[in-house]
């Protein structure tokens, strides 16, 4: 006869509350854990991207001098900047040099990756050569193409065969001399994120592609550039942020000159906008520069975009 004495005793009992404070855990960890992981880019993005942003937009409105009285005039500074020859005459010369930067940078980036993405002797030397531009100081970048493009002596000269030309003198010898700068120092970057991708495409496509008998030049432009399409709208959305914001290369260029020139010849957007803020304290025209510059990035990136992404067949 079984013993009902020597059973084993039952398990306690759980506490009433373990059970609803698992579920409050569960939600924590479902529901808040994720948005509290994230907060920290959001916080810092609002107080040194939004408010900024905003109080930009707050200054535009005002006649804010640096140490006078700050009134408010609405629209003014707008309508003052549409009307001003010097504002579009830094349009011209920014679109100028963006067109002459960006295109041919992201055409040699892109053949430069396909060379790296080949079989061949010290390849990785190569691709870490590509990196030298990007960690070289722009003090130094600019005091190597001043030499190169200097007047008297400088090797671009003496190659050309030109006697005595100023690059800093006219706009399209300075648009090409600082978009040379410009493309130096950025091809390498734009190639290493080609050639990411492309390490990225399957090879059993450029193996079916060679026994149906399709050449390398076919198989680069029908397979090879439909897979890069979300590399080159990134790179083109990234330079074209860039190239409208150039800022650097001209000042150094011109050895701190904001004002681009005698004429104002390469002054840039961003550099006339440094000019009124820093050199005629004139904060609120200066901010209206800075929208416009806004403005101007957002409409050709959303054009940009609209280009690239058919790239593959996308509508």
């Amino acid at each position: 006869m079984l013993d009902v004495s020597k059973r084993p005793a039952a398990a306690p009992a759980p506490p009433a509350d373990k059970a609803p404070r698992s579920r409050r855990s569960t939600w924590f960890d479902l529901k808040a854990t994720p948005y509290l992981l994230v907060s920290p880019y959001f916080i810092l993005f609002s107080v040194f991207g939004l408010f900024p942003l905003g109080f930009t937009v707050w200054v535009s409105l005002h006649d804010w001098e640096l140490a006078g009285d700050r009134e408010w005039i609405g629209l003014e500074n707008y309508t003052a900047l549409l009307q001003d020859g010097e504002f579009w005459n830094s349009v011209l010369n920014t679109v100028g040099m963006f067109v002459l930067a960006t295109i041919p940078q992201l055409i040699l980036a892109l053949m430069l990756a396909n060379a790296l993405n080949k079989r061949m002797r010290l390849r990785l030397l190569y691709r870490l050569g590509v990196l030298v531009p990007m960690v070289t100081s722009v003090v130094a970048v600019a005091v190597v193409f001043g030499q190169l493009f200097a007047r008297d002596y400088g090797f671009v000269n003496w190659l050309l065969r030109t006697d005595g030309l100023d690059w800093t003198a006219d706009k399209w010898s300075s648009w090409t001399a600082i978009s040379v700068m410009v493309d130096w120092r950025w091809t390498g970057y734009n190639a290493l994120i080609y050639l990411a991708a492309m390490q990225a495409i399957p090879r059993d496509l450029y193996e079916a592609a060679s026994i149906d008998g399709a050449s390398s030049r076919r198989q680069f432009w029908q397979i090879t550039i439909p897979m890069l399409k979300p590399a080159i709208v990134f790179t083109t959305i990234t330079s074209t942020i860039g190239g409208l914001s150039l800022f650097t290369e001209p000042v150094m260029f011109a050895q701190g000159d904001v004002g681009g020139g005698s004429l104002g010849q390469f002054q840039t957007v961003a550099m006339y906008m440094y000019e009124n803020a820093f050199r005629h304290f004139d904060y609120g025209y200066a901010s209206a520069v800075a929208w416009m510059l806004f403005m101007m990035i957002l409409l050709v990136c959303f054009f940009s975009f609209l280009f690239t992404r058919r790239i593959g067949g996308e509508k």
